[in-house]
């Protein structure tokens, strides 16, 4: 009899809640066989599983600037002599049924599929919103990531159209230190930024430096500033680039055709000369395509070039 009144007791307020409301949630959610319920759901979630590395696709914001192939190297020779010891977070692909999508640990994941050994993982259901934030925190609490990167991910976060707070929230730092973070990538191109690459001993002061001094620059010549044998070289490089006298920049010059009527413009860069043609430019410029083998080897005849 006691028993009996036991299981009811357990019952009795999950069974009157499932009457409350209609679609109910599932039976015996509250009380004790909900707690239950609830410790198993929350084993399971922590419970890993092993998914092939093939099955796993990216998602979220892409954190590194540098490949690392050396890096990728060396985590393979790790794992292939002792298996992985930390597994990666993923979730379910909502794209492709049965796929999933890793929300951290590309890396690792990078180098099982390369030595075909399955992916010990976590799963876990997370909106895209969730995803980037729990990429973002571990990006946070991962030493190995640089200033600039995660400058680069709170960029990358903004363009996407996520909130300041939730950028604050994902790499676990305040509003001012995301400031600074953002002001470095406004002021330098992602293109420069991925040109110069990780960099990982320049740190937030240096680019802040070279943010400053990038402003009004072109980024094509920053971008072949970019040279050196690492990252940090390539840092160093563009910015004693930034050193020297700015040149002067030639005023681009009107293009005129017959009676003066404007066709466009042309300016001069580092290395290249840009025509621009607009207007009745525009009808100038498919007959100049079309003619362009025919002009060009006029031009040779004239100046003595034909035939080398």
């Amino acid at each position: 009899m006691a028993r009996k009144d036991l299981l009811k007791g357990l019952m009795t307020e999950g069974a009157s809640a499932a009457k409350e409301d209609s679609p109910a949630p599932p039976r015996y959610s509250r009380g004790a066989i909900g707690a239950v319920s609830r410790s198993i759901a929350d084993l399971k979630s922590r419970a890993l599983i092993e998914v092939p590395a093939d099955m796993i696709d990216d998602a979220g914001i892409k954190d590194r600037l540098d490949d690392d192939p050396e890096g990728i190297e060396a985590l393979k020779r790790s794992m292939a002599e002792y298996g992985q010891q930390v597994p990666v977070l993923l979730r379910h692909s909502p794209n492709y049924e049965g796929r999933y999508e890793v929300v951290f640990g590309r890396r690792r994941v990078r180098a099982l599929r390369e030595l075909q050994m399955p992916v010990k993982a976590m799963l876990r259901q997370l909106n895209d919103r969730e995803l980037i934030v729990a990429q973002g925190q571990e990006n946070s609490a991962r030493k190995d990531l640089s200033f600039i990167e995660k400058a680069n991910f709170a960029a990358q976060m903004t363009r996407v159209g996520y909130e300041r707070k939730v950028i604050c929230d994902a790499l676990s730092i305040d509003k001012t230190v995301i400031s600074r973070m953002l002001s470095v990538t406004d002021a330098i191109s992602e293109e420069v930024i991925r040109a110069i690459g990780a960099a990982p001993a320049a740190g937030r002061d240096r680019w802040l430096t070279l943010a400053e001094k990038a402003k009004g620059h072109d980024p094509e010549a920053l971008i072949e500033a970019a040279k050196g044998p690492d990252s940090d070289a390539r840092f160093v490089a563009v910015l004693a680039s930034l050193a020297a006298p700015k040149p002067a920049r030639i005023a681009p010059r009107d293009l005129q055709g017959q009676d003066g009527v404007s066709l466009g413009k042309a300016r001069k860069t580092k290395g290249k000369t840009v025509i621009e043609l607009s207007g009745e430019g525009r009808a100038f410029a498919d007959w100049l395509v079309d003619r362009i083998e025919e002009l060009h080897r006029d031009w040779q005849k004239k100046e003595g070039r034909a035939g080398r």
